[in-house]
């Protein structure tokens, strides 16, 4: 397995992989037509070109016997949501937006190899901190974060569908 930054060309694969593994970070409420409206919004090809193309953005793809098997998105940058804002400490500042990871591969490594391409990318750009908002009710993906030094410093809200979760703001110096 190997990780590396992701180019133009990995748009469609990064739109199949979010696609193939968003509703496994959703909480066992979420409806299937919440979780399709929330992927054909946010996980198009069109949608990676464009984070592909936004120079505010890092993107890594794991890729495993040329098949990619899971991808992280870091957004440098102060965030702009209030809840955020009032729950971090460390600045600059950048987000862990996304992490995923196709199931046959948990517990492997990948989600920690993602992670530490992401803090080195953060690092490299001058952060003191990263940040990332995780559902309350993922509790796989929460272990994983304290394990890796997030620590929980706040809630945030995360509409899927028509309903409002909740998140947890997790903080980790760099």
């Amino acid at each position: 397995m190997k990780v590396r930054q992701a180019g133009p060309a990995d748009a469609a694969v990064l739109s199949e992989v979010a696609s193939a593994t968003f509703a496994l970070a959703c909480p066992p409420h979420t409806t299937q037509q919440a979780i399709d409206d929330f992927i054909a919004k946010t996980f198009t090809v069109v949608k990676f070109d464009e984070y592909l193309a936004d120079p505010a953005r890092v993107l890594f793809v794991a890729v495993d016997d040329e098949v990619t098997i899971g991808y992280a998105m870091l957004v440098l940058g102060e965030p702009a949501d209030a809840d955020v804002v009032a729950a971090i400490s460390l600045h600059p500042t950048a987000e862990l937006s996304k992490l995923y990871v196709r199931p046959g591969h948990h517990g492997a490594g990948v989600s920690a190899q993602l992670v530490a391409e992401c803090i080195g990318a953060a690092t490299a750009a001058g952060c003191a901190g990263m940040w990332l908002g995780v559902n309350e009710e993922n509790a796989r993906a929460n272990r994983f974060y304290e394990k890796n030094g997030f620590v929980r410093v706040g809630t945030k809200h995360f509409m899927v569908g028509d309903r409002l979760e909740d998140d947890f703001v997790r903080e980790r110096p760099l």
